[in-house]
């Protein structure tokens, strides 16, 4: 039980052999009552009366051992354990509202043998799971990224680990070791995360912070298929375990072109790394393309299956790490205002664009041969289309998600005409940013005469009551008009205006625009009267930000996933049955572009080819302009 310390205003625990009392007699208590403590109770309890226990003091065992600190300390302000079945109602000690004295109280709790603290049923509140008081941390636990000397390693992943480790959510002894094909030793490799850091961390750098992360820093030299080195691998695993408290829980990062994947994931479980000790656990992360078609998407689930069971297999899809698109979730489901509309009596069609303002950059040799369409609708933007059609789920948790997004995944119906309702695009040269740029042809390292597309847009719809006949126009690019991530939920019009035409040819239909990014946020648009004598009615909009609702910054899309690996939560990663059913959507498409002609030109710094326009056209509606 707990005894509240009125001079400190936190619980002491009070602990008791269960043993006959003392029969000797105490040597009087003279100590004064702390200042302000009622009823006579003094802020240090000495175990003077007859059979009193020894008193712990808040910082010690019952035998001066260290005792439980950090989150297994009632919060300051406390009211001492809860009153649980297992221990029944707390006695009332010192300062009781039941009229009883303090100092008989005390006697009479002093009177009778207490069990020892572990012993009492109580539950620190804080790690209860509802408990919201303090963020999920991970536990003991470490992290190795193959190809770590990449840009995404570099500019994402490294600068990610280390956000977590300055907000205090990585253990003290959390452990990074970096594998690739450099002559590196640690000290190299924690100069490289070093400048990581310092050029892309998200939170202030703290020197305390990067000492503590710098301890745990390993490299390993070597090739993928050098046994040596992941001979090296798991001896720096062993060491980390002992010299860290690591407690054998690793995930492994596979930051490396999918055709890699196989023979990684083999490595591991050849030099049994892949299977975790007793009590502790192993995960791989892959990053996107999940393959490049349904065929390839199968047999790298088969080959990384036979390494992982699917629930260690977590696949990084870093567009649902974002808030907003969390936030989709928390708009549908948590309001009743937008439910009610959100369905085809109310919804005349979906707009979800990905724009980009710049070109492939250095990312020819992976880019060419694989295309906007795989790059980014595959994953990314069907998605978001589950996430934006799915039905309510029966709880937040990964099962529920995923019988839901597949749902959606598994309705999707291709259009009859694919050259009438798919168009793909190439980038040429033109003006962007205010300097003239090179088309996708003229890029470093493409083929000329290579049809890989930078620009796609397709039409789908689903087979499902709620959304039949309503379309999902999904568009992605590089080098269009702006970088901007955005889902239009674009309503149909009035049934009936009271309103002349005049009034209300200015005013638009209302819609939903749920901004990914770089703004992150969501706008409601609608029509209101223009101030003046005269009936004008004219779409206006309101916003709303997050840097403007919220004081604590967004984290990035990296940190959160990272940390849900460490905890094991896979809430927001793709399953394979459902790369599986993004990649049955896709390969009709892909397959038709592959018989049919060329990708259309379109001009650096404009929003696509004309033939998209032409395919909303045909449609009576045409794209929003983000």
């Amino acid at each position: 039980m707990s005894e509240r310390n009125p001079a400190q205003g936190t619980p002491e625990k009070v602990t008791g052999s269960g043993s006959a009392p003392d029969t000797a007699a105490p040597a009087p208590d003279t100590t004064p009552p702390a200042a302000g403590a009622p009823g006579g109770v003094r802020a240090t309890e000495s175990g003077a009366r007859a059979g009193a226990p020894d008193a712990v003091t808040p910082d010690t065992g019952p035998s001066g051992t260290p005792g439980d600190t950090g989150t297994d300390a009632a919060p300051a302000g406390a009211s001492g354990p809860p009153e649980t079945e297992a221990t029944g109602p707390r006695p009332s000690v010192g300062g009781a509202n039941d009229g009883t004295p303090p100092d008989a109280a005390a006697a009479d709790l002093g009177s009778r043998p207490l069990p020892d603290g572990p012993d009492l049923g109580w539950v620190n509140p804080l790690r209860d799971p509802q408990d919201r008081r303090l963020p999920k941390i991970a536990g003991p636990s470490g992290l190795v990224i193959f190809g770590v000397t990449g840009d995404l390693s570099r500019k994402k992943l490294m600068p990610a680990v280390y956000d977590l480790a300055n907000r205090g959510l990585l253990p003290p002894g959390f452990s990074l070791v970096g594998f690739a094909r450099r002559d590196w030793e640690d000290e190299d490799f924690a100069q490289i995360v070093h400048d990581s850091v310092r050029d892309h961390a998200r939170t202030e750098f703290r020197e305390e912070v990067w000492q503590q992360l710098a301890e745990g820093m390993r490299f390993i030299p070597g090739d993928f298929d050098d046994d040596q080195a992941f001979e090296q691998l798991r001896a720096a695993v062993h060491e980390l375990d002992k010299s860290r408290g690591t407690s054998g829980n690793y995930a492994f990062y596979l930051s490396v072109p999918p055709k890699f994947f196989p023979k990684v994931v083999r490595q591991l479980r050849k030099h049994g790394l892949a299977e975790a000790p007793a009590g502790s656990w192993r995960r791989a992360v892959i990053e996107k393309p999940f393959g490049r078609d349904l065929r390839s998407a199968r047999e790298l689930n088969r080959v990384v299956h036979e390494v992982f069971d699917p629930e260690q297999v977590f696949r990084i899809d870093h567009y649902l790490g974002k808030e907003t698109v969390q936030n989709i979730l928390a708009l549908r489901f948590a309001n009743q205002m937008y439910e009610p509309v959100w369905n085809r009596s109310y919804v005349d069609h979906v707009q979800i664009t990905m724009a980009e303002d710049i070109g492939i950059g250095g990312r020819a040799g992976y880019y060419d041969g694989i295309g906007s369409a795989r790059d980014v609708i595959q994953n990314h933007l069907l998605q978001l289309m589950a996430l934006t059609a799915m039905e309510e789920p029966i709880a937040f948790d990964a099962d529920s998600l995923l019988a839901e997004k597949l749902k959606v995944l598994k309705s999707v119906k291709l259009p009859r005409d694919l050259g009438e309702h798919t168009v793909r695009g190439q980038y040429a040269e033109g003006w962007q940013g205010g300097e003239k740029v090179r088309g996708y042809l003229e890029e470093d390292g493409i083929d000329p005469g290579s049809t890989t597309d930078t620009y796609a847009a397709v039409r789908l719809e689903m087979d499902s009551r709620r959304w039949a006949g309503v379309p999902f126009y999904l568009r992605t690019g590089k080098r269009l008009g702006r970088r901007v991530t955005e889902i239009a939920v674009v309503f149909q019009r009035a049934p009936h205006s009271p309103f002349d035409s005049t009034a209300t040819e200015e005013l638009g239909a209302n819609a939903i625009v749920i901004r990914v990014q770089p703004d992150e946020g969501m706008t409601v648009r609608f029509g209101s009267k223009v101030p003046g004598t005269s009936m004008e009615i004219r779409d206006v909009s309101m916003d709303f930000a997050y840097g403007e609702s919220f004081t604590e910054s967004s984290p990035e899309a990296y940190e959160r996933l990272i940390l849900d690996v460490l905890l094991g939560d896979a809430n927001l990663f793709p399953r394979h049955q459902e790369v599986e059913e993004s990649w049955k959507i896709l390969d009709p498409i892909e397959e038709y572009w592959d018989t049919h002609g060329r990708p259309a030109q379109y001009a650096s710094g404009t929003w696509g080819p004309g033939e998209a326009d032409e395919m909303l056209a045909r449609d009576g509606r045409s794209w929003r302009r983000p």
